[in-house]
């Protein structure tokens, strides 16, 4: 099994030092930024575990970064780390949806405890999603209903809803077989042949009116890596 991988955005070059080499002597894959703009572009396309956010950055603070993450990718774990003192900072990034934060000067031990805590909680964590927006189609949660270009209303199967359901929790991020087994059907991969999720997923394809290469494809393929929505995917979940 590959190490959880933890994106760290901090201007602060010691800083971010610090962050990285507690978690790589954690046993943790890192991704490093010094600026907003690139940990924001980061933020929302690579294949993440967990942020690591200051909250005081160049180019784009760290709330516009907590803001744009929820937005997209509404499950994604996110640590601030704010200044000693910075009560107000800590206070509106929880009400923003960040999961927890870390105060400078910080301890190894304690970044690691943190990012190990929120990981153990994170596959919990429940986003009532409700509705999404992708290539033309939108696809009604509760009703298990997705509505295409053309007007056309057509059901899923409770299955089928909880596929589409669990790629929109991260809807930048490529879902292994293994992961869908064992996320929707709650089933260990480990030593498992099936072509469960291949089937439903080619079912799921056929009412969503998906075409093999069409730029209109809900559902995509990354080769080697597993099944995503296609980009530009919106999702509104629930209060």
């Amino acid at each position: 099994m590959s190490s959880p991988v933890v994106l760290v955005v901090e201007d602060d070059k010691a800083i971010r030092r610090g962050l990285v080499d507690a978690l790589t002597f954690g046993g943790f894959e890192t991704l490093e930024c010094c600026d907003g703009t690139r940990g924001l572009e980061t933020a929302l396309v690579a294949d993440l575990d967990l942020i690591l956010l200051d909250v005081v950055l160049p180019g784009v603070d760290g709330f516009t970064i907590l803001n744009e993450v929820r937005k997209r990718r509404p499950n994604l774990p996110i640590i601030l780390v704010t200044a000693r003192g910075a009560e107000d900072d800590r206070v509106h990034g929880l009400k923003k949806g960040a999961d927890d934060y870390v105060v400078k000067p910080f301890s190894a031990r304690e970044v690691l405890a943190r990012v190990e805590a929120v990981l153990r909680r994170s596959p919990s964590r429940v986003e009532p999603c409700e509705e999404v927006r992708v290539a033309g189609r939108t696809i009604h949660m509760a009703r298990r209903e997705v509505t295409l270009p053309d007007g056309e209303r057509r059901r899923l199967s409770e299955k089928e809803a909880d596929i589409i359901k669990y790629l929109a929790s991260d809807p930048g991020r490529p879902v292994s077989r293994d992961e869908l087994l064992q996320q929707v059907w709650g089933l260990n991969p480990r030593g498992l042949s099936t072509r469960t999720v291949d089937m439903h997923v080619a079912r799921l394809r056929e009412k969503l009116g998906d075409v093999a290469g069409c730029d209109q494809a809900v559902i995509r393929t990354v080769r080697g890596k597993g099944y995503l929505l296609a980009e530009g995917a919106e999702v509104e979940v629930g209060s």
